[in-house]
């Protein structure tokens, strides 16, 4: 044990001379807090409509009213003789709608009447809110002019049960915590590693009666005590600019950030025994570990959309696990009974990291 402790105070001092590493803990995880808090929304505002109006009447008029109430869509000025399949070939709009001359007359005739819709099919999914928005919007103008039957047989009253602001910062944010918090104690523990084979000074270690667990052992406490301080300037900051606020018990977090900030350092110790310079460190911890925590961990989007056999990478993935914690933590606030498989998950994976660093560091030094 004192051994470890030495180790881990020899590398904390090595931390805090190296500017470069200090600004790699510190300043590059809150930047990356800020980008994907602010920069990812994944609901679609302020989307450029044109509406080509034939029919000029009070009740045209008012519809189109109702269209432009809303935060989704913004006014796009148009010729109202100019092809509107123009305006979306030059990107001007991302649809169009056509209100035909007899709109008015329809309606007033109790006659059903069609009006155009034309949508940008370019981005799939930005399609498709597009066609939910307009149909809604126009749910809600029948609904206030009266227009729709006076009886229905079914009525759907929803409430959204643990975001009913519909803020995107709480579903973001807590993922962006999960992505920031593994991609930088790993790598930061993974140039730790690599640095002692370029220099040459894992030699030493091979020479002295250091064991491969305790020379992981003491360069991980290092990175885990940086990462626990990273963590606590990216979550604070994080809560104090978005707002975020616990919503039930947060000993699960709490533990489960621990843990995940030991798995995060534990992968980084695997990558740097495996690599032998900073170059494949790097490469290595983003390849694998951003590519996997960013795209297959639920962050952005849903597990069941992606396809079998990537569909059992998500199992081996802790961010995928910690933003189950995290989500739970600042949304739900079910506590214990939702998530402690997840923390029970990322301790698994972090010993198997740790295991597997400790195997191939083995190696090297019978090798050696």
């Amino acid at each position: 044990m004192k051994r470890i402790l030495s180790q881990c105070l020899k590398e904390l001092a090595q931390f805090r001379r190296d500017r470069l590493t200090l600004a790699l803990a510190f300043i590059l995880p809150f930047a990356t807090l800020l980008i994907f808090g602010f920069a990812i929304r994944l609901e679609a505002k302020d989307i450029p409509l044109i509406v080509q109006d034939f029919d000029r009447t009070n009740l045209s008029n008012r519809y189109i009213e109702t269209l432009y109430a809303t935060n989704q869509f913004k006014p796009v000025a148009w010729d109202i003789n100019a092809s509107p399949q123009l305006a979306l070939d030059l990107s001007l709009a991302k649809a169009v709608v056509i209100i035909p001359p007899d709109f008015s007359r329809q309606i007033n005739g109790e006659k059903q009447t069609e009006v155009q819709v034309l949508v940008d099919g370019t981005d799939a999914n930005n399609a498709r809110v597009i066609k939910n928005g307009l149909k809604a919007t126009t749910n809600a103008f029948m609904r206030s002019q009266s227009l729709l039957p006076k009886t229905n047989p079914i009525a759907t009253l929803t409430r959204l049960w643990f975001n009913p602001g519909r803020k995107e910062s709480l579903s973001i944010v807590p993922g962006t915590f999960a992505v920031v918090l593994w991609i930088f104690p790993s790598l930061l523990a993974a140039i730790a590693m690599v640095r002692e084979k370029e220099k040459g000074t894992i030699l030493q270690v091979y020479a002295s009666s250091l064991s491969a667990e305790e020379l992981i052992l003491g360069k991980a406490a290092a990175y885990w005590v940086v990462a626990i301080g990273m963590a606590l300037l990216v979550m604070g900051g994080g809560a104090v600019i978005f707002g975020l606020s616990f919503a039930g018990d947060p000993t699960p977090f709490l533990l489960g950030t621990v843990i995940y900030l030991w798995a995060s350092t534990m992968f980084g110790m695997m990558i740097g025994s495996r690599v032998n310079n900073q170059n494949a460190a790097v490469q290595a911890v983003s390849l694998v570990g951003f590519l996997t925590s960013f795209l297959l961990s639920g962050f952005i989007y849903p597990l069941s959309n992606i396809p079998f056999p990537l569909s059992l990478i998500p199992n081996v993935v802790p961010a995928r696990y910690f933003i189950e914690i995290t989500r739970d933590a600042f949304v739900r606030g079910v506590g214990w009974s939702s998530v402690w498989l997840s923390v029970v998950m990322i301790f698994l994976l972090g010993m198997m990291f740790f295991n597997v660093a400790r195997k191939a560091l083995g190696r090297m030094q019978l090798s050696g």
